[in-house]
């Protein structure tokens, strides 16, 4: 009796245990965020270079150690000037904010003059005391702090990814380490190349139109790409605050929302689509609640983080009988529909 008890009660505390370990494992995440967070970027960067570095070795017979240093700086030039030029466009527009306010009183005046002509009336005062408190001082105050930050991360994720490359160099790993690496390196190596590709694509739409700001747009883009479903939406609706600003309502508002809508859709629905084919084998609907959780715990970089970390997590799940549920579960094997 007591046996058969315990034997149905063993369910219900694995259960327990596991909200509980779970409940730890996200504070420890929130508390140590400022460290972890980079260190896993670092990790990521270790991977994909420990693939590239693999496949240097198989094409040009290039030594597996050397191939190693030669991705890694590569990785770590192209982030640095990413932050540095990410970081010079942000000081330049928040610089010209006052261009962009005035812009946008005349385009409140412009509005304004359209309403009373179709027997709208809307508040001026009102209208012009919101744009007067917009926190455009607050922003010039803020960006020093906020490229003091991002420098801070960037040698940080230096520093561990340094750490990383001095342990043993090999090409003999765990089972599972070895499948987690293979599957997470093509996932960004594919997520890179599309990303460049719709950035590429982005600033050619905006430069044409001769929109400002399209370099930093396209940048954005870049970044955004790795966001899923949410990312590409916000990377080709953010242009047109900018170009309504320096053109008002017209038409390279509907050409630059045509256009980037076509480009996201070719290189997100198609392309990627093509060469991920199953992409990390994660359900949709639990790619989103991921993304949710992620961008709680850490913020945008969680976001941009969410499906590899996700895919390592389900990978690592797989390997235990105790938590195969939760593996199936991230896999869409067991339907929230």
């Amino acid at each position: 009796m007591i046996k058969d008890s315990l034997q149905r009660f063993t369910p219900i505390n694995t259960v327990c245990l596991m909200i509980l370990a779970a409940s730890a494992a996200t504070w420890v995440l929130v508390y140590t965020r400022a460290m972890l967070m980079p260190f896993i970027i670092a990790v990521f960067i270790y991977m994909v270079a420990s693939t590239l570095a693999g496949w240097l070795k198989q094409k040009w017979n290039v030594p597996y150690g050397l191939g190693l240093g030669i991705s890694g700086t590569a990785f770590l030039a192209v982030i640095t000037l990413t932050v540095l030029f990410i970081s010079g466009s942000i000081e330049s527009f928040v610089n010209g904010a006052d261009i962009y306010t005035e812009r946008l009183n005349d385009t409140l005046d412009w509005l304004l003059v359209r309403s009373q002509k179709y027997g709208i009336n809307l508040n001026a005062q009102f209208l012009a005391d919101t744009v007067a408190k917009l926190p455009v001082f607050t922003m010039v105050k803020s960006v020093g702090g906020t490229v003091v930050s991002i420098l801070t991360n960037l040698m940080l994720i230096i520093l561990f990814v340094i750490f990383l490359f001095m342990g043993k160099a090999s090409e003999n790993k765990p089972a599972l380490v070895g499948s987690i690496q293979k599957q997470i390196s093509f996932y960004l190596l594919i997520k890179i190349f599309v990303s460049l590709l719709a950035a590429g694509c982005t600033w050619i739409v905006l430069a044409s139109i001769k929109t400002e700001l399209a370099s930093m747009l396209a940048v954005l883009t870049f970044i955004l790409n790795f966001i899923p479903n949410i990312g590409p939406f916000v990377s080709t609706v953010l242009p047109l605050p900018v170009l309504f600003l320096q053109y008002g309502f017209d038409w390279h508002i509907l050409l630059a929302l045509i256009l980037l809508t076509a480009v996201h859709f070719v290189v997100g629905n198609i392309l990627e689509t093509k060469w991920l084919g199953k992409g990390m084998d994660l359900d949709p609907i639990v790619v989103i609640a991921c993304l949710i959780f992620w961008a709680l715990v850490w913020g945008i970089m969680g976001a941009l983080l969410a499906v590899p970390i996700t895919a390592m997590l389900k990978m690592v799940f797989e390997e235990s009988p105790v938590t195969k549920p939760l593996a199936d579960i991230l896999g869409g094997k067991y339907s929230f529909k």
